[in-house]
């Protein structure tokens, strides 16, 4: 948002929305010392309107996914537990992933197993009594996490809402006990929400040690969620509160002219 905002400030043109998504990347590597993936500048830069992205952070190519049904809704739940990305539990799982790479590289050696992504369940499996436990669960999660991403994007296809739902929540039990990026507040917002009528999953999302959830529910059924979100959590917490919004898959970073111009 902030690379849209100076490019509209200074005429900055020529400028694919890659070519920016990869600039903010860097700069969060090289400036805010965060070894960050390419998702959330991807996202920022290149989505559009009625759809989600199915990105390959090898190649760096995306492809647009519809997420337009008009019976459906996300609901964002803020736990309002603080989150932070820049202490060590990041870099940690970063480096327990190349760890959990070069395992079974050095395992599998005729595989070319550069990146997790190249390895299979089995693989892993094989490979479990050979690996540092915590870095064996690391490299589950990933592994069937990107497993999950392509049965999703196969339900999305066929809008198989229902399958699209439970690879969310199942996604969600891998980061909490295989990924150990999830919070109790997170965890209990899963909780509530995968409880309430109308809802197809719930997960937690970003980066994970505190922040958000994401819930996919019916439309005719959210603001129901909302109200037992806010509701339950704050008796479950001692009188925390979390905030709601509805929303849906909506265009990236734009700018909107607040005197007359066209937005871009």
């Amino acid at each position: 948002a902030t690379a849209t905002m100076l490019e509209a400030l200074y005429n900055v043109k020529n400028v694919s929305a890659t070519e920016k998504a990869l600039r903010c990347v860097e700069a969060e590597h090289v400036y805010a010392k965060v070894p960050c993936g390419i998702m959330d500048q991807y996202a920022s830069a290149k989505c559009t309107e009625g759809h989600a992205l199915l990105i390959d952070c090898r190649t760096k190519t995306c492809e647009e996914v519809p997420v337009d049904d008009p019976s459906i809704a996300f609901v964002v739940t803020n736990s309002n537990a603080p989150h932070e990305l820049t202490g060590s539990e990041y870099p940690n799982r970063v480096k327990q992933c190349k760890a959990a790479a070069d395992a079974l590289a050095k395992k599998f050696p005729d595989k070319n197993i550069k990146k997790l992504r190249d390895a299979t369940l089995e693989d892993i499996e094989t490979c479990k009594e050979e690996m540092d436990p915590v870095v064996y669960k690391r490299g589950l999660h990933v592994i069937t996490e990107n497993e999950r991403v392509a049965k999703a994007y196969e339900a999305s296809k066929k809008n198989d809402l229902a399958k699209f739902g439970a690879l969310m929540t199942v996604a969600h039990a891998s980061l909490r006990d295989n990924f150990e990026v999830s919070t109790p507040e997170l965890d209990l917002l899963v909780e509530i929400a995968t409880k309430c009528e109308g809802v197809y999953g719930s997960r937690m999302t970003g980066g994970g040690f505190g922040g958000c959830t994401i819930t996919l529910v019916k439309k005719e059924f959210a603001d129901a969620l909302i109200k037992t979100l806010e509701e339950e959590y704050k008796n479950k917490t001692g009188g925390k509160d979390c905030t709601c919004f509805l929303t849906n898959a909506s265009k990236g970073a734009h700018v909107v002219w607040t005197d007359g111009k066209p937005s871009k």
